[in-house]
């Protein structure tokens, strides 16, 4: 059995709380910190430093890390969400050149939960109707979170459903809820880690999946397991559902 790859990581994002998490994660592991950047730094010195690059700063900057990451070379871990449809979908075409994990969410039971949703969603038919409810600390910038949205990304591709089904809270004299629309809601308060709830209800009965997280190292541990992951791999965007061998 072939020893793992020693980590030598350029964190992108390193003052950000999931920043400082994955250092002190990295640390605890017996990885190296290569470089630990933040915007206004020299981002493309810093990356050709290591052999893996986690990037957690924020969706403006996702272009650019990419840019150099390819130039580089280095395999890649991004986290940050808040992007358009459109435009991730041009990231993910980049970031395809080189070995690069993209998820929204790095916790081994998130996305577990992710399995359990499409299975869920494969076995009960549209008259268990889908909800999916989300709760993030005061300070989150971007609603639905990215979990979240995965979440509802599963829901409509097992339901053969578009985007135009995705109901963003009700309010007023909304009518009775029909069976092709699946609903979102997202709340913000106090310093919540990440709560995750998916709700399917027919009539007599209610199947719940819930994940809650209370500590972000787990996000911090997850990532550093899919950068221990993808430094092995060949070119192509995978996410933590591979890493997991969950597909």
């Amino acid at each position: 059995m072939s020893k793992p790859t020693p980590l030598k990581i350029v964190i992108v994002g390193a003052r950000g709380r999931m920043g400082q998490a994955i250092a002190a994660a990295a640390l605890e592991a017996g990885a190296t910190i290569a470089a630990a950047l933040d915007v206004g730094d020299d981002l493309a010195a810093g990356i050709a430093r290591g052999n893996v690059v986690i990037d957690f700063s924020s969706h403006a900057t996702t272009a650019e890390v990419i840019r150099l990451a390819v130039a580089a070379r280095q395999p890649l871990v991004i986290g940050t969400t808040g992007h358009a449809a459109a435009e991730k979908k041009r990231l993910l075409a980049r970031a395809a050149k080189i070995p690069c994990i993209w998820s929204g969410n790095y916790s081994v039971g998130v996305n577990l939960l992710f399995a359990l949703t499409r299975r869920a969603a494969a076995v009960l038919g549209s008259d268990y109707d889908a909800e999916v409810v989300e709760m993030h600390h005061r300070f989150k910038k971007d609603a639905p979170s990215g979990t979240a949205a995965r979440l509802l990304e599963i829901i409509l591709e097992e339901r053969q459903l578009t985007a135009a089904a995705l109901r963003h809270g009700r309010s007023g004299i909304t009518g009775a809820r029909t069976s092709t629309e699946v609903g979102i809601h997202a709340l913000r308060g106090g310093d919540v880690v990440g709560d995750h709830t998916v709700m399917f209800a027919a009539l007599g009965e209610r199947l719940e999946l819930t994940h809650k997280a209370s500590d972000r190292a787990i996000f911090a541990r997850g990532a550093l397991r899919a950068a221990q992951w993808v430094v092995k791999k060949r070119p192509g965007v995978y996410d933590m559902q591979d890493v997991l061998g969950l597909k």
